[in-house]
Protein backbone atom coordinates (compact mmCIF):
# COMPACT_ATOMS: atom_id res chain seq x y z
CA UNK A 1 0.00 0.00 0.00
CA UNK A 2 1.37 3.44 -0.98
CA UNK A 3 2.04 6.36 1.63
CA UNK A 4 -1.44 7.05 3.37
CA UNK A 5 -4.95 5.03 2.61
CA UNK A 6 -6.24 5.01 -1.07
CA UNK A 7 -9.69 6.42 -1.56
CA UNK A 8 -11.90 5.19 -4.23
CA UNK A 9 -12.74 8.33 -6.94
CA UNK A 10 -16.52 7.27 -6.16
CA UNK A 11 -15.77 8.04 -2.32
CA UNK A 12 -13.53 11.23 -3.10
CA UNK A 13 -16.55 12.27 -5.45
CA UNK A 14 -14.47 14.10 -8.36
CA UNK A 15 -13.63 13.80 -11.75
CA UNK A 16 -10.02 13.16 -11.63
CA UNK A 17 -8.27 10.05 -10.09
CA UNK A 18 -6.40 10.90 -6.77
CA UNK A 19 -6.04 8.62 -3.75
CA UNK A 20 -5.86 11.47 -1.42
CA UNK A 21 -2.42 10.95 0.11
CA UNK A 22 -0.48 13.13 2.92
CA UNK A 23 2.71 13.32 2.51
CA UNK A 24 5.71 11.21 3.42
CA UNK A 25 7.68 13.18 6.34
CA UNK A 26 11.02 14.54 4.76
CA UNK A 27 14.34 12.84 5.98
CA UNK A 28 17.26 15.19 7.04
CA UNK A 29 18.70 17.21 4.44
CA UNK A 30 21.74 15.97 2.89
CA UNK A 31 23.89 19.21 2.67
CA UNK A 32 25.28 18.82 -0.29
CA UNK A 33 25.35 21.80 -2.73
CA UNK A 34 23.37 22.05 -5.78
CA UNK A 35 25.60 23.92 -8.25
CA UNK A 36 22.45 24.98 -10.69
CA UNK A 37 20.78 27.67 -10.21
CA UNK A 38 17.40 29.33 -11.97
CA UNK A 39 16.57 32.61 -13.06
CA UNK A 40 13.81 33.67 -15.05
CA UNK A 41 14.52 35.51 -17.66
CA UNK A 42 11.37 35.66 -20.09
CA UNK A 43 10.58 39.29 -19.69
CA UNK A 44 14.42 40.30 -20.56
CA UNK A 45 14.63 37.68 -23.28
CA UNK A 46 11.17 39.27 -24.88
CA UNK A 47 9.07 36.35 -24.17
CA UNK A 48 6.11 38.57 -23.06
CA UNK A 49 2.91 37.70 -24.64
CA UNK A 50 0.26 35.98 -22.72
CA UNK A 51 -0.61 32.63 -22.70
CA UNK A 52 -4.14 33.00 -23.69
CA UNK A 53 -5.96 29.98 -22.03
CA UNK A 54 -9.61 29.93 -20.87
CA UNK A 55 -11.34 31.82 -17.84
CA UNK A 56 -9.59 33.52 -15.03
CA UNK A 57 -12.00 33.06 -12.61
CA UNK A 58 -13.74 30.32 -13.75
CA UNK A 59 -13.50 27.56 -15.73
CA UNK A 60 -16.83 25.98 -16.83
CA UNK A 61 -16.04 23.34 -19.39
CA UNK A 62 -12.54 21.15 -19.15
CA UNK A 63 -11.68 22.05 -22.29
CA UNK A 64 -10.23 25.66 -20.84
CA UNK A 65 -8.44 23.80 -17.93
CA UNK A 66 -5.77 21.47 -19.57
CA UNK A 67 -3.44 23.83 -21.41
CA UNK A 68 -0.81 23.02 -23.53
CA UNK A 69 2.45 22.51 -24.46
CA UNK A 70 6.09 24.13 -25.71
CA UNK A 71 8.74 22.96 -27.91
CA UNK A 72 12.48 24.10 -28.38
CA UNK A 73 13.67 23.53 -32.15
CA UNK A 74 16.40 24.93 -34.38
CA UNK A 75 13.92 25.93 -37.42
CA UNK A 76 15.98 27.55 -39.07
CA UNK A 77 19.37 25.36 -38.31
CA UNK A 78 21.87 28.02 -37.09
CA UNK A 79 22.91 26.12 -33.88
CA UNK A 80 20.64 27.92 -31.55
CA UNK A 81 17.32 27.07 -30.63
CA UNK A 82 14.53 28.87 -31.17
CA UNK A 83 11.19 28.41 -28.91
CA UNK A 84 7.44 27.80 -29.96
CA UNK A 85 4.82 28.26 -27.37
CA UNK A 86 1.47 26.83 -28.12
CA UNK A 87 -1.72 29.03 -26.98
CA UNK A 88 -5.17 28.80 -26.66
CA UNK A 89 -8.16 30.83 -26.64
CA UNK A 90 -11.75 31.77 -24.40
CA UNK A 91 -14.97 30.19 -25.14
CA UNK A 92 -16.58 34.21 -25.42
CA UNK A 93 -14.34 35.95 -27.71
CA UNK A 94 -10.61 35.04 -28.34
CA UNK A 95 -8.42 37.90 -27.71
CA UNK A 96 -6.96 39.54 -30.93
CA UNK A 97 -3.50 38.23 -28.91
CA UNK A 98 -4.39 34.58 -28.28
CA UNK A 99 -2.06 32.24 -30.91
CA UNK A 100 0.24 30.14 -30.77
CA UNK A 101 3.93 32.01 -31.24
CA UNK A 102 7.45 31.42 -32.84
CA UNK A 103 10.58 33.06 -31.01
CA UNK A 104 13.54 33.32 -33.00
CA UNK A 105 16.90 33.24 -31.10
CA UNK A 106 18.89 36.22 -31.99
CA UNK A 107 22.12 34.54 -30.46
CA UNK A 108 22.49 37.37 -27.57
CA UNK A 109 20.18 35.94 -24.57
CA UNK A 110 17.16 37.52 -26.23
CA UNK A 111 14.43 36.36 -28.77
CA UNK A 112 12.07 37.70 -31.74
CA UNK A 113 8.49 36.94 -32.11
CA UNK A 114 8.48 36.37 -35.81
CA UNK A 115 5.03 34.06 -35.93
CA UNK A 116 3.68 36.84 -38.18
CA UNK A 117 6.63 36.20 -40.86
CA UNK A 118 6.80 32.44 -40.41
CA UNK A 119 2.85 32.04 -41.08
CA UNK A 120 1.98 30.78 -37.81
CA UNK A 121 -0.52 32.47 -36.37
CA UNK A 122 -3.56 30.68 -35.40
CA UNK A 123 -5.58 30.86 -32.92
CA UNK A 124 -7.98 27.75 -31.49
CA UNK A 125 -7.50 25.29 -28.66
CA UNK A 126 -3.85 23.73 -29.13
CA UNK A 127 -2.59 20.91 -27.06
CA UNK A 128 0.44 19.23 -27.66
CA UNK A 129 3.43 19.56 -30.23
CA UNK A 130 5.80 16.96 -31.76
CA UNK A 131 8.56 18.20 -33.91
CA UNK A 132 10.27 16.28 -36.44
CA UNK A 133 12.02 16.25 -40.06
CA UNK A 134 8.83 14.49 -41.78
CA UNK A 135 10.14 14.62 -45.14
CA UNK A 136 13.89 14.30 -44.35
CA UNK A 137 14.65 17.82 -46.25
CA UNK A 138 16.99 18.86 -43.17
CA UNK A 139 14.29 21.42 -41.64
CA UNK A 140 12.49 20.17 -38.57
CA UNK A 141 8.46 20.35 -39.14
CA UNK A 142 5.67 21.14 -36.54
CA UNK A 143 2.89 18.53 -35.79
CA UNK A 144 0.04 20.39 -33.38
CA UNK A 145 -3.00 19.07 -31.75
CA UNK A 146 -6.10 20.71 -30.85
CA UNK A 147 -9.53 20.55 -29.97
CA UNK A 148 -10.25 20.40 -33.28
CA UNK A 149 -8.32 20.10 -36.71
CA UNK A 150 -5.19 18.97 -36.11
CA UNK A 151 -2.39 20.70 -37.46
CA UNK A 152 0.88 19.78 -39.77
CA UNK A 153 3.15 22.88 -40.96
CA UNK A 154 5.96 22.13 -43.36
CA UNK A 155 9.09 24.00 -42.49
CA UNK A 156 9.91 25.05 -46.23
CA UNK A 157 13.77 25.92 -45.10
CA UNK A 158 13.40 29.60 -45.32
CA UNK A 159 12.00 30.95 -42.52
CA UNK A 160 8.17 30.42 -43.03
CA UNK A 161 6.13 27.30 -43.15
CA UNK A 162 3.01 25.81 -44.64
CA UNK A 163 0.21 24.46 -43.47
CA UNK A 164 0.09 20.58 -45.22
CA UNK A 165 -2.40 19.22 -42.80
CA UNK A 166 -4.73 18.33 -45.81
CA UNK A 167 -2.02 17.51 -48.47
CA UNK A 168 -0.61 15.09 -46.00
CA UNK A 169 -4.09 13.06 -45.75
CA UNK A 170 -4.52 14.66 -42.10
CA UNK A 171 -7.77 16.15 -42.07
CA UNK A 172 -10.42 14.09 -40.43
CA UNK A 173 -14.45 13.75 -41.05
CA UNK A 174 -16.81 13.53 -38.50
CA UNK A 175 -17.54 14.33 -34.77
CA UNK A 176 -14.98 16.94 -33.60
CA UNK A 177 -11.51 15.46 -31.74
CA UNK A 178 -9.76 16.58 -28.84
CA UNK A 179 -6.53 16.05 -30.17
CA UNK A 180 -3.82 15.26 -27.23
CA UNK A 181 -0.34 13.31 -26.97
CA UNK A 182 1.39 13.09 -30.23
CA UNK A 183 5.04 11.98 -31.76
CA UNK A 184 6.57 11.32 -34.91
CA UNK A 185 8.22 8.52 -34.52
CA UNK A 186 9.73 5.23 -36.85
CA UNK A 187 7.67 2.47 -36.46
CA UNK A 188 8.81 0.38 -39.07
CA UNK A 189 12.59 1.85 -39.54
CA UNK A 190 12.03 2.58 -42.94
CA UNK A 191 13.85 5.64 -42.83
CA UNK A 192 10.27 7.60 -42.96
CA UNK A 193 8.73 9.58 -39.60
CA UNK A 194 5.20 8.20 -38.82
CA UNK A 195 2.36 9.58 -36.29
CA UNK A 196 0.75 8.70 -33.37
CA UNK A 197 -1.98 11.00 -32.28
CA UNK A 198 -3.39 10.42 -28.83
CA UNK A 199 -7.29 11.86 -27.87
CA UNK A 200 -8.12 13.25 -24.31
CA UNK A 201 -11.72 12.90 -24.07
CA UNK A 202 -14.86 12.57 -27.10
CA UNK A 203 -16.06 16.07 -25.70
CA UNK A 204 -19.20 17.72 -27.02
CA UNK A 205 -19.61 21.03 -25.56
CA UNK A 206 -23.55 21.22 -26.17
CA UNK A 207 -23.80 18.06 -23.92
CA UNK A 208 -21.56 18.51 -21.02
CA UNK A 209 -23.02 18.96 -17.67
CA UNK A 210 -22.54 22.29 -15.60
CA UNK A 211 -20.22 22.97 -13.11
CA UNK A 212 -21.69 20.84 -9.73
CA UNK A 213 -24.09 18.84 -11.85
CA UNK A 214 -22.98 15.60 -10.59
CA UNK A 215 -20.16 14.17 -8.63
CA UNK A 216 -18.07 14.40 -11.50
CA UNK A 217 -17.98 18.49 -11.44
CA UNK A 218 -17.40 18.78 -8.05
CA UNK A 219 -13.89 19.00 -5.94
CA UNK A 220 -13.81 18.99 -2.24
CA UNK A 221 -17.46 20.34 -2.27
CA UNK A 222 -17.14 22.53 -4.47
CA UNK A 223 -19.10 22.92 -7.83
CA UNK A 224 -16.27 22.94 -10.80
CA UNK A 225 -16.01 21.75 -14.73
CA UNK A 226 -17.02 18.17 -15.10
CA UNK A 227 -14.55 15.23 -16.07
CA UNK A 228 -13.10 13.62 -17.22
CA UNK A 229 -14.56 11.07 -15.50
CA UNK A 230 -18.58 10.36 -16.37
CA UNK A 231 -17.12 11.74 -20.31
CA UNK A 232 -16.85 9.00 -22.97
CA UNK A 233 -13.28 8.09 -23.77
CA UNK A 234 -12.20 8.17 -27.54
CA UNK A 235 -9.58 5.93 -29.30
CA UNK A 236 -5.95 6.72 -30.55
CA UNK A 237 -4.50 6.74 -34.00
CA UNK A 238 -1.35 5.63 -36.15
CA UNK A 239 -0.68 6.96 -39.13
CA UNK A 240 2.06 5.89 -41.38
CA UNK A 241 4.33 8.02 -43.70
CA UNK A 242 3.66 6.80 -47.00
CA UNK A 243 7.67 8.40 -48.11
CA UNK A 244 6.02 11.04 -50.39
CA UNK A 245 4.82 13.78 -48.10
CA UNK A 246 1.45 12.11 -47.39
CA UNK A 247 -0.01 10.00 -44.22
CA UNK A 248 -2.29 7.11 -44.01
CA UNK A 249 -4.46 5.59 -40.82
CA UNK A 250 -2.92 2.38 -40.07
CA UNK A 251 -4.28 2.02 -36.27
CA UNK A 252 -6.25 -0.81 -37.34
CA UNK A 253 -3.69 -3.09 -39.09
CA UNK A 254 -1.11 -2.40 -36.17
CA UNK A 255 -3.15 -3.06 -33.30
CA UNK A 256 -3.55 1.21 -32.06
CA UNK A 257 -7.17 0.75 -32.55
CA UNK A 258 -7.29 -2.53 -30.67
CA UNK A 259 -6.31 -0.95 -27.18
CA UNK A 260 -8.67 -0.57 -24.36
CA UNK A 261 -10.11 3.43 -24.48
CA UNK A 262 -8.50 5.58 -21.99
CA UNK A 263 -8.64 9.64 -21.21
CA UNK A 264 -4.97 9.80 -23.19
CA UNK A 265 -2.30 12.61 -23.29
CA UNK A 266 1.29 12.83 -23.27
CA UNK A 267 2.91 10.35 -25.52
CA UNK A 268 6.73 9.36 -25.54
CA UNK A 269 8.21 7.10 -28.04
CA UNK A 270 11.69 5.32 -27.36
CA UNK A 271 12.99 2.12 -27.60
CA UNK A 272 12.52 0.82 -23.82
CA UNK A 273 13.18 -3.08 -24.24
CA UNK A 274 16.56 -2.44 -26.23
CA UNK A 275 14.92 -4.59 -28.94
CA UNK A 276 16.12 -1.93 -31.50
CA UNK A 277 12.29 -1.45 -32.22
CA UNK A 278 10.38 2.13 -30.92
CA UNK A 279 7.63 1.62 -28.36
CA UNK A 280 5.21 3.86 -27.17
CA UNK A 281 3.98 5.07 -24.10
CA UNK A 282 0.94 7.24 -23.10
CA UNK A 283 -0.32 8.60 -19.91
CA UNK A 284 -3.57 8.49 -19.34
CA UNK A 285 -5.93 10.33 -17.25
CA UNK A 286 -7.51 8.77 -14.44
CA UNK A 287 -7.31 5.63 -16.40
CA UNK A 288 -4.48 3.10 -16.70
CA UNK A 289 -2.16 4.22 -18.47
CA UNK A 290 -0.80 2.51 -21.89
CA UNK A 291 2.14 0.86 -23.26
CA UNK A 292 2.83 0.19 -26.79
CA UNK A 293 4.70 -2.83 -27.73
CA UNK A 294 6.49 -2.58 -30.80
CA UNK A 295 6.47 -6.46 -31.92
CA UNK A 296 9.11 -5.74 -34.99
CA UNK A 297 5.99 -6.90 -37.81
CA UNK A 298 4.17 -4.30 -38.28
CA UNK A 299 2.71 -4.32 -34.90
CA UNK A 300 1.63 -3.47 -31.27
CA UNK A 301 0.27 -5.08 -28.44
CA UNK A 302 -0.81 -2.86 -25.26
CA UNK A 303 0.90 -4.56 -22.56
CA UNK A 304 0.81 -1.40 -19.65
CA UNK A 305 -0.67 -3.58 -16.80
CA UNK A 306 1.32 -6.62 -17.33
CA UNK A 307 4.52 -5.12 -17.51
CA UNK A 308 3.81 -3.16 -14.21
CA UNK A 309 3.16 0.87 -15.82
CA UNK A 310 -0.28 0.72 -15.89
CA UNK A 311 -1.23 1.53 -12.10
CA UNK A 312 0.50 2.70 -9.17
CA UNK A 313 1.90 -0.11 -6.76
CA UNK A 314 -0.97 -0.37 -5.00
CA UNK A 315 -2.41 -0.89 -8.24
CA UNK A 316 -4.64 2.52 -8.39
CA UNK A 317 -5.37 4.58 -10.96
CA UNK A 318 -3.49 7.85 -11.23
CA UNK A 319 -3.94 10.85 -13.30
CA UNK A 320 -1.57 10.48 -15.79
CA UNK A 321 -0.38 14.02 -17.73
CA UNK A 322 3.25 14.22 -18.02
CA UNK A 323 5.93 12.28 -18.52
CA UNK A 324 9.85 12.31 -17.75
CA UNK A 325 12.15 9.54 -19.85
CA UNK A 326 15.68 9.09 -18.67
CA UNK A 327 18.00 6.50 -17.04
CA UNK A 328 18.34 7.87 -13.39
CA UNK A 329 19.85 5.13 -11.79
CA UNK A 330 22.73 4.79 -14.63
CA UNK A 331 21.78 0.86 -15.28
CA UNK A 332 21.99 1.56 -19.41
CA UNK A 333 17.75 1.25 -19.39
CA UNK A 334 15.36 3.96 -19.87
CA UNK A 335 13.14 4.52 -17.11
CA UNK A 336 9.92 6.56 -16.80
CA UNK A 337 8.72 8.86 -14.38
CA UNK A 338 4.99 10.51 -14.79
CA UNK A 339 3.52 13.36 -13.20
CA UNK A 340 -0.38 13.31 -11.40
CA UNK A 341 -3.00 15.05 -9.64
CA UNK A 342 -3.06 16.89 -6.42
CA UNK A 343 -3.12 14.77 -3.15
CA UNK A 344 -1.43 11.78 -4.48
CA UNK A 345 2.13 11.21 -5.60
CA UNK A 346 4.09 11.41 -9.09
CA UNK A 347 5.32 7.93 -9.76
CA UNK A 348 8.53 6.63 -10.98
CA UNK A 349 8.66 3.04 -12.73
CA UNK A 350 12.62 1.50 -13.09
CA UNK A 351 13.11 0.14 -15.94
CA UNK A 352 14.77 -3.47 -14.69
CA UNK A 353 15.64 -4.69 -18.59
CA UNK A 354 13.68 -6.86 -20.84
CA UNK A 355 10.59 -4.88 -20.77
CA UNK A 356 9.85 -5.06 -16.78
CA UNK A 357 9.52 -1.88 -14.38
CA UNK A 358 8.85 -1.62 -10.56
CA UNK A 359 7.23 0.99 -9.04
CA UNK A 360 9.74 2.77 -7.07
CA UNK A 361 8.40 5.98 -6.08
CA UNK A 362 8.33 5.78 -1.77
CA UNK A 363 11.88 4.13 -2.09
CA UNK A 364 13.34 6.91 -4.83
CA UNK A 365 12.02 9.87 -1.97
CA UNK A 366 9.06 10.69 -4.17
CA UNK A 367 6.37 10.39 -1.16
CA UNK A 368 7.58 13.25 0.30
CA UNK A 369 5.23 15.61 -2.31
CA UNK A 370 1.81 14.75 -2.86
CA UNK A 371 0.45 18.96 -2.63
CA UNK A 372 0.53 20.00 -5.97
CA UNK A 373 -1.27 18.79 -9.42
CA UNK A 374 2.10 18.50 -11.77
CA UNK A 375 2.19 18.40 -15.32
CA UNK A 376 5.63 18.93 -17.04
CA UNK A 377 8.84 17.26 -16.02
CA UNK A 378 11.79 15.93 -17.52
CA UNK A 379 15.39 14.00 -16.52
CA UNK A 380 18.30 16.18 -16.99
CA UNK A 381 21.48 16.41 -15.25
CA UNK A 382 21.20 20.86 -14.01
CA UNK A 383 24.31 20.42 -12.09
CA UNK A 384 26.57 18.41 -14.59
CA UNK A 385 27.28 16.07 -11.97
CA UNK A 386 27.18 13.03 -13.72
CA UNK A 387 23.31 12.43 -12.41
CA UNK A 388 20.44 13.33 -14.13
CA UNK A 389 18.18 15.54 -11.53
CA UNK A 390 14.12 16.14 -12.17
CA UNK A 391 12.25 19.04 -13.17
CA UNK A 392 8.35 19.46 -12.39
CA UNK A 393 6.06 22.25 -13.20
CA UNK A 394 3.18 22.49 -11.43
CA UNK A 395 -0.77 24.23 -11.26
CA UNK A 396 -4.02 24.17 -10.67
CA UNK A 397 -7.16 23.06 -13.06
CA UNK A 398 -9.89 25.15 -10.41
CA UNK A 399 -9.43 28.79 -10.25
CA UNK A 400 -13.01 28.45 -8.12
CA UNK A 401 -11.24 26.43 -5.43
CA UNK A 402 -8.96 28.09 -3.76
CA UNK A 403 -11.37 30.74 -3.02
CA UNK A 404 -12.53 28.20 -0.74
CA UNK A 405 -9.44 26.40 -0.01
CA UNK A 406 -6.19 27.99 0.57
CA UNK A 407 -4.67 24.74 0.54
CA UNK A 408 -5.40 24.25 -2.86
CA UNK A 409 -3.83 27.35 -4.79
CA UNK A 410 -4.29 28.43 -8.81
CA UNK A 411 -0.50 29.23 -8.96
CA UNK A 412 1.91 26.63 -7.45
CA UNK A 413 5.97 26.42 -7.85
CA UNK A 414 7.99 24.15 -9.22
CA UNK A 415 9.77 21.43 -7.92
CA UNK A 416 13.69 20.24 -8.55
CA UNK A 417 14.45 16.90 -6.87
CA UNK A 418 18.09 16.38 -6.96
CA UNK A 419 19.31 12.80 -7.24
CA UNK A 420 21.52 11.83 -4.47
CA UNK A 421 23.57 8.90 -6.57
CA UNK A 422 21.92 6.10 -4.74
CA UNK A 423 18.55 5.76 -5.96
CA UNK A 424 16.97 8.46 -4.35
CA UNK A 425 16.15 12.00 -4.97
CA UNK A 426 16.02 15.14 -2.54
CA UNK A 427 13.74 17.70 -3.34
CA UNK A 428 14.71 21.00 -3.03
CA UNK A 429 13.42 24.79 -2.37
CA UNK A 430 15.71 27.87 -2.20
CA UNK A 431 18.42 25.83 -3.41
CA UNK A 432 17.31 25.55 -6.59
CA UNK A 433 17.06 29.58 -6.94
CA UNK A 434 14.11 31.86 -7.82
CA UNK A 435 12.93 30.54 -10.81
CA UNK A 436 11.69 27.09 -9.48
CA UNK A 437 10.04 28.92 -6.40
CA UNK A 438 7.97 31.22 -8.16
CA UNK A 439 4.19 30.09 -8.56
CA UNK A 440 2.63 30.20 -11.56
CA UNK A 441 -0.26 28.02 -13.22
CA UNK A 442 2.21 25.59 -15.44
CA UNK A 443 1.55 23.14 -17.69
CA UNK A 444 4.04 22.50 -20.60
CA UNK A 445 8.00 22.29 -20.40
CA UNK A 446 10.48 21.85 -22.55
CA UNK A 447 14.42 21.45 -21.64
CA UNK A 448 16.83 22.52 -23.34
CA UNK A 449 19.98 24.73 -23.88
CA UNK A 450 19.10 27.68 -25.36
CA UNK A 451 22.34 30.04 -24.46
CA UNK A 452 24.78 27.26 -25.53
CA UNK A 453 26.89 28.04 -22.38
CA UNK A 454 27.03 23.51 -21.42
CA UNK A 455 23.68 23.75 -19.03
CA UNK A 456 20.50 22.68 -19.18
CA UNK A 457 17.77 25.82 -19.13
CA UNK A 458 14.19 25.10 -19.40
CA UNK A 459 11.38 26.76 -20.60
CA UNK A 460 7.78 26.94 -18.81
CA UNK A 461 4.12 27.43 -20.70
CA UNK A 462 2.01 29.36 -17.66
CA UNK A 463 -2.00 29.37 -18.30
CA UNK A 464 -3.32 33.39 -19.18
CA UNK A 465 0.54 34.82 -18.01
CA UNK A 466 3.48 34.84 -20.15
CA UNK A 467 5.90 31.66 -20.06
CA UNK A 468 8.81 31.03 -17.85
CA UNK A 469 12.25 31.30 -19.27
CA UNK A 470 14.43 29.54 -16.85
CA UNK A 471 18.08 30.32 -17.70
CA UNK A 472 20.24 27.85 -15.45
CA UNK A 473 23.32 29.08 -14.40
CA UNK A 474 26.23 26.21 -12.64
CA UNK A 475 29.08 26.92 -10.90
CA UNK A 476 31.32 24.42 -10.10
CA UNK A 477 33.88 22.08 -12.73
CA UNK A 478 30.96 19.73 -14.08
CA UNK A 479 31.99 18.78 -17.43
CA UNK A 480 29.43 17.92 -19.75
CA UNK A 481 28.86 16.42 -23.47
CA UNK A 482 26.09 17.21 -26.29
CA UNK A 483 24.97 14.83 -28.97
CA UNK A 484 23.19 15.89 -32.05
CA UNK A 485 22.32 12.89 -34.24
CA UNK A 486 21.16 13.18 -37.86
CA UNK A 487 20.18 10.49 -39.59
CA UNK A 488 20.72 9.04 -43.11
CA UNK A 489 19.20 5.81 -43.57
CA UNK A 490 17.18 6.22 -40.23
CA UNK A 491 15.10 9.16 -40.18
CA UNK A 492 17.17 12.77 -40.51
CA UNK A 493 15.98 13.63 -36.82
CA UNK A 494 17.40 9.90 -36.05
CA UNK A 495 14.16 10.00 -33.44
CA UNK A 496 13.95 7.09 -31.81
CA UNK A 497 17.97 6.75 -31.67
CA UNK A 498 19.16 5.76 -28.11
CA UNK A 499 22.51 7.11 -26.98
CA UNK A 500 24.76 5.73 -23.95
CA UNK A 501 27.61 7.48 -22.67
CA UNK A 502 30.25 6.41 -20.65
CA UNK A 503 32.18 8.04 -18.13
CA UNK A 504 34.32 7.35 -14.91
CA UNK A 505 32.58 4.37 -14.96
CA UNK A 506 29.26 4.95 -15.05
CA UNK A 507 26.57 4.10 -17.83
CA UNK A 508 23.80 6.38 -18.85
CA UNK A 509 21.33 5.80 -21.64
CA UNK A 510 19.47 8.54 -23.56
CA UNK A 511 16.83 8.39 -26.02
CA UNK A 512 16.00 10.89 -29.23
CA UNK A 513 12.45 11.71 -28.58
CA UNK A 514 9.84 14.18 -29.82
CA UNK A 515 7.28 14.54 -27.71
CA UNK A 516 8.20 14.09 -23.87
CA UNK A 517 7.32 16.39 -20.75
CA UNK A 518 3.61 17.74 -21.13
CA UNK A 519 2.52 17.84 -24.64
CA UNK A 520 6.22 19.15 -25.21
CA UNK A 521 9.59 18.70 -27.15
CA UNK A 522 12.87 18.73 -25.46
CA UNK A 523 16.22 20.21 -27.17
CA UNK A 524 17.04 17.29 -29.83
CA UNK A 525 21.25 17.44 -28.80
CA UNK A 526 21.22 15.19 -25.95
CA UNK A 527 22.91 16.59 -22.46
CA UNK A 528 24.99 14.53 -20.52
CA UNK A 529 26.59 15.74 -17.28
CA UNK A 530 29.78 13.90 -16.57
CA UNK A 531 30.61 15.21 -13.21
CA UNK A 532 34.86 15.45 -13.14
CA UNK A 533 35.98 13.54 -15.89
CA UNK A 534 37.81 15.35 -19.14
CA UNK A 535 36.95 11.95 -21.45
CA UNK A 536 33.68 10.27 -22.10
CA UNK A 537 32.98 6.76 -24.33
CA UNK A 538 29.82 7.03 -27.25
CA UNK A 539 27.25 3.84 -28.05
CA UNK A 540 25.10 5.11 -30.51
CA UNK A 541 22.06 3.02 -31.25
CA UNK A 542 20.28 4.27 -34.77
CA UNK A 543 16.82 3.80 -35.15
CA UNK A 544 17.44 1.27 -38.50
CA UNK A 545 19.70 -0.79 -36.52
CA UNK A 546 23.49 0.50 -36.89
CA UNK A 547 24.98 0.88 -33.95
CA UNK A 548 28.37 2.93 -33.68
CA UNK A 549 31.28 3.50 -31.01
CA UNK A 550 33.49 6.00 -30.68
CA UNK A 551 35.66 6.94 -27.48
CA UNK A 552 38.07 9.11 -25.38
CA UNK A 553 36.03 12.00 -26.35
CA UNK A 554 36.22 15.32 -25.05
CA UNK A 555 34.30 17.18 -22.48
CA UNK A 556 32.69 20.42 -23.04
CA UNK A 557 31.86 19.86 -26.32
CA UNK A 558 28.86 19.29 -28.87
CA UNK A 559 29.64 15.71 -31.09
CA UNK A 560 27.69 15.85 -34.17
CA UNK A 561 27.32 12.37 -35.00
CA UNK A 562 25.85 11.37 -38.77
CA UNK A 563 24.74 8.14 -39.24
CA UNK A 564 27.32 5.96 -40.92
CA UNK A 565 29.39 9.23 -42.01
CA UNK A 566 31.34 9.71 -38.20
CA UNK A 567 31.19 12.69 -36.01
CA UNK A 568 32.31 16.11 -35.89
CA UNK A 569 33.51 18.29 -32.95
CA UNK A 570 32.16 21.29 -32.24
CA UNK A 571 32.91 23.87 -29.17
CA UNK A 572 29.55 25.86 -28.15
CA UNK A 573 29.90 29.79 -28.35
CA UNK A 574 27.76 31.11 -25.53
CA UNK A 575 25.44 33.63 -25.80
CA UNK A 576 26.03 37.73 -24.51
CA UNK A 577 24.70 38.00 -21.55
CA UNK A 578 24.94 41.77 -21.36
CA UNK A 579 21.29 41.84 -22.40
CA UNK A 580 19.95 39.28 -19.38
CA UNK A 581 22.49 40.40 -16.17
Amino acid sequence: MAAGCAVSTAAAAQGVASRNLKPLPRGKASGLPFQAHFTDVAEQAGLTAIVVYGGLKQKKYIVETVGCGVAFLDYDNDGWLDIFVLGGTRMDLAPPDATNRLYKNNRDGTFTDVTEKAGLRRTGWSSGVTIGDYNNDGFEDIFITYYGQNVLYRNNGDGTFTDVTQQAGLLYQGATRWGSGCTFLDYDRDGHLDLFVANYVDLHLDALPKPGANPYCNFKGVAVNCGPRGLPMPRNYLYRNNGDGTFRDVSTPTGIAAASRTYAMTAVAADFGRSGWTDLYVASDSTPSLFFHNKGDGRFTEEGAELGVAFSADGAEQAGMGVAVGDYNLDGNLDIFKTHFADDTNVLYRNEGSLNFTDVTLPAGFGVETRYTSWGTGFADFDNNGWPDLVVATGSVYPEVEMEFAEYPLRTPRLIFRNLGDGRFEELFEEAGPGIAAPHCSRGLALGDFDNDGDVDMVIVNLNEAPSLLRNDVAGEGRWLKVLLVGTRTNRSAIGSTVIVKYGGKVQAQAVMAQSSFYSANDRRLHFGLGTNAHADLEIRWTNGLVEHYTNLEANQLITATEAHGIVNTTLTPAKRSSLA
